[in-house]
């Protein structure tokens, strides 16, 4: 009977085979917002959790790394580079049935998987906490500290449709992740000592594999730090790291629109081992707005008119999105839904600015005076007269 795989990412994530790459992202952010330490805290087993779930985002998230692992699914004694056998080495499968190793004989490790859009890395990203791993004090042969550059932080920014079109300054709440002031982020209680971990042997890093299939992944009992405290830190659980919300005055660049992203760079969290931060990106979602809509750079808005404004012609007042009123001609004859353009009064994005669209409605009244309708009447003789 051939080896399976160590696991199957797609059961892992709640995804069929076939899953797009949007609803894999979406399972993924759902359950690592599920499982998440920081929301699990008196929950062991919710970190494991979250560490596979990270696990099998990292690789069905790449295309590259979903093909192998597919490819490697159907037949997991092929040499797919995911820990099988080398031109000249031993037979797939020939490492340990299951269980963890710090054996460097595979080929791929989740460093391999890049920044994945600010996603990828994941476990360097979440397990290094606070990058204090350039402190350690690593055994002859370790692997020693990686200086990993800090997390995206991805934020959802609702404004007002003016702030869209126009500009300007929001304030903003972003919840961060930062090291804890207590014990500097490396997880110690004050006064703890620091011993090589006895599961990665200080290395920091474990590999799982089965069958063909091998991933290494930062160690779960040292969150990949190669080294334990005697005591925990109090303040942070031993995470190294605690929430806080930063206070951040953005400026809203003019012309921003639903999905428009900004990125914010070094406003991220924090890197490790003196690596740079990562970067905040923001997305805008523009509030709707009671009179004007937008396409594109031009608005567009509708104003009622009454019947004799309609007929006869008339000037009427309109708002444009800068809150100010121009004078708009109505030629005498107007058909309702008929739209006028006020040249300039659009959206302005990268040195171009769009146009403001006026469609009149003709608002026909509900009911009539006596002489309102007497006078109706007579127009209403006169018009058939000329038919």
């Amino acid at each position: 009977m051939p080896p399976t795989t160590a696991k199957d990412y797609y059961a892992v994530l709640g995804v069929p085979e076939g899953a797009a790459a949007d609803d894999i992202k979406k399972a993924y952010r759902k359950l690592a917002k599920k499982y998440h330490p920081d929301a699990n805290p008196n929950d062991p087993s919710a970190s494991d959790r979250f560490k596979e779930v990270g696990e099998a985002y990292s690789v069905l998230s790449d295309d590259a790394k979903r093909k192998q692992y597919d490819a490697m699914r159907k037949n997991p004694f092929g040499n797919f580079g995911f820990g099988g056998a080398r031109p000249g080495g031993p037979r797939p499968g020939g490492g340990p049935a299951g269980g963890y190793t710090t054996s460097a004989e595979t080929s791929f490790s989740f460093e391999d998987l890049g920044d994945l859009g600010g996603l990828g890395d994941i476990f360097s990203s979440i397990f290094d906490r606070g990058g204090k791993r350039k402190q350690q004090q690593q055994r002859p042969g370790a692997q020693g500290a990686r200086t990993t550059r800090g997390r995206d932080v991805e934020y959802l920014v609702e404004i007002a449709f003016n702030v869209a079109v126009r500009g300007g300054k929001v304030q903003l709440t972003v919840p961060m992740t930062d090291d804890c002031s207590v014990c500097n982020g490396s997880g110690a209680a004050p006064g703890a000592r620091l011993q090589a971990c006895a599961e990665c042997r200080g290395s920091g890093n474990v590999t799982f594999g089965q069958g063909g299939f091998a991933v290494s992944r930062p160690c779960p009992a040292c969150l990949g730090r190669g080294q334990v405290p005697s005591e925990r830190c109090s303040a942070c659980g031993g995470s190294g790291q605690v929430a806080e919300n930063r206070q951040i005055v953005l400026t809203v660049p003019a012309g921003v629109d639903n999905g428009s992203k900004l990125r914010l760079s070094g406003q991220g969290e924090k890197g490790g081992a003196g690596a740079p931060p990562g970067d905040l990106i923001i997305t805008f979602k523009v509030q709707p707005h009671h009179f004007f809509r937008r396409d594109g750079l031009d608005v567009h808005c509708t104003v009622p008119i009454n019947l004799a404004q309609a007929t006869l012609g008339s000037k009427i007042r309109v708002r444009t999105v800068d809150d100010r009123k121009v004078a708009l001609r109505i030629p005498p004859g107007t058909q309702s839904n008929t739209r006028f353009r006020i040249p300039g009064q659009g959206v302005e994005k990268s040195g171009r600015r769009g146009d403001q669209y006026v469609q009149v409605k003709i608002d026909t009244p509900a009911s009539l005076t006596p002489e309102q309708e007497r006078l109706m009447k007579e127009f209403a003789d006169a018009a058939e007269l000329r038919y």
